[in-house]
């Protein structure tokens, strides 16, 4: 595993209250309104939110001659409501069978299972959320992802 400070870690200050950030994160129809880089929709999202259960998630995008499809799959580790969630993540086919990352075009080394750690805490009358996710390199494409992400999730906090 890379050495902690490789990991993509984020810090965000959203103007909600930590339960709606957290019903953002917790809620498949609200999930799937925010989650995934700008382009993407989110079809598909199945969370069995207990420790133990599993979750899978369809990111897709529409382009004029293709769609691009990614599934996800993982299983919530802790569940701290509405403070700390940790699952796993990997990438999996659309029945959630787990594929390895070079089999979807990732680079060698990538790694076959990550873990994502939503820490969440008010200030002030604001949330704040820092989100680590272990095994993805900090500055990578994945970086660029989760931070297109919070753009869409903040904007989702201000229409909810």
């Amino acid at each position: 595993m890379a050495d902690e400070h490789d990991w993509v870690r984020i810090e965000r200050t959203f103007d909600a209250s930590i339960e709606l950030v957290w019903r953002m994160w917790t809620e498949p129809t609200l999930f799937s309104g925010w989650y995934g880089p700008k382009g993407f929709s989110v079809p598909v999202a199945e969370m069995d939110l207990k420790v133990g259960g599993t979750r899978k998630i369809c990111m897709e995008m529409k382009a004029p001659d293709r769609t691009m499809t990614m599934w996800f799959t993982g299983i919530y580790r802790e569940i701290s409501a509405p403070h700390r969630l940790r699952y796993t993540e990997s990438m999996c086919d659309p029945d959630g069978n787990i594929l390895k990352p070079e089999a979807m075009g990732m680079p060698e080394g990538t790694p076959e299972f990550t873990e994502v750690i939503v820490d969440l805490s008010e200030r002030d009358g604001r949330t704040v959320m820092v989100m680590t996710h272990v095994g993805v390199p900090a500055g990578t494409a994945g970086e660029g992802g989760w931070n297109q992400a919070f753009e869409k999730l903040s904007d989702a906090l201000v229409r909810a």
